[in-house]
């Protein structure tokens, strides 16, 4: 969506429900979760058309485009939070199998079992970002963020371009919700419909630099590497100091937004005469 110039804070929508889906598919029929993986994104990709049609056919775009998705998101954490048949409020949860076995039908096994599922699916997640980049596609998304008049003046289905773009993302999205579920093996409305899970979720883009393909990955490492380091160092003197990786996201963003407005990627890419 950062190639198409799309800003969106409800994210936690497509997590939410294709980890609910799998979860659900696998706890009350014992649908495997690579199974249930693709209903996720079928259901996920549906939902973001319906919420792609709405904002992009009315014409809602920029702030107007992201309280919506915020709005779609918050629906959703309390429609969930009274769905008894997914637990309501007091959370799904998915029988705990024993860490030290590995079973990749189920999606069983250590934590390092999960790493790389992950590290794989996330240079997966890359590389089909950047064929999108350098397609056809990408370049109208570009032509889009940069130019939306000026690229509908062109000829370019702005409407269809955006709408897909957005299916794109909530597929990949809701992948990750899938194996969230599997990780953690329970699920609670008010932590995965969140709105500080959206924002957890984009704070690595903005930061890095959105519609990039390497920007998010830079992103993603250097608020990792900052929240958790300042939680490591502040543990390692005894002190506990609440919401410190918030508030060091937060002055990361405002540093960013203030000095670095494009993003942390884009000058460094223009200095190392690379392609973003």
């Amino acid at each position: 969506m950062g190639f198409a110039g799309q800003l969106s804070l409800g994210h936690s929508l497509y997590l939410g429900i294709g980890a609910y889906a799998a979860a659900a598919l696998h706890y009350h029929f014992g649908v495997g979760p690579w199974a249930g993986l693709w209903f996720a994104v079928a259901l996920c990709v549906c939902l973001s058309a319906v919420v792609g049609g709405l904002a992009f056919r009315y014409g809602i775009s920029g702030v107007h485009f992201t309280l919506l998705t915020i709005a779609f998101a918050e629906s959703a954490r309390i429609g969930f939070d009274h769905f008894s048949w997914l637990g309501g409020s007091g959370g799904l949860f998915l029988k705990v199998a024993q860490r030290d076995q590995i079973d990749w039908v189920n999606l069983r096994g250590t934590p390092a079992m999960f790493y790389y599922v992950m590290l794989a699916l996330a240079a997966g997640a890359f590389a089909l970002s950047g064929w999108l980049m350098s397609s056809r596609a990408g370049y109208y998304w570009q032509a889009i963020r940069e130019n939306e008049e000026a690229a509908r003046a062109l000829g370019i289905d702005t409407f269809r371009w955006k709408m897909f773009a957005m299916m794109i993302s909530a597929a990949l999205t809701s992948v990750g919700g899938v194996f969230l579920a599997f990780y953690y093996n329970h699920l609670f409305p008010e932590q995965i419909f969140h709105i500080s899970r959206s924002i957890e979720i984009i704070l690595g883009p903005i930061i890095g630099g959105m519609g990039t393909l390497f920007g998010p990955i830079l992103g993603a490492a250097l608020l990792m590497l900052l929240g958790e380091g300042a939680t490591e160092v502040i543990g390692a003197y005894g002190w506990e100091i609440p919401g410190l990786k918030q508030l060091i996201y937060g002055i990361a963003l405002w540093l960013v937004i203030t000095l670095l407005p494009q993003g942390v990627w884009p000058p460094l890419a223009r200095k190392l005469g690379v392609w973003k």
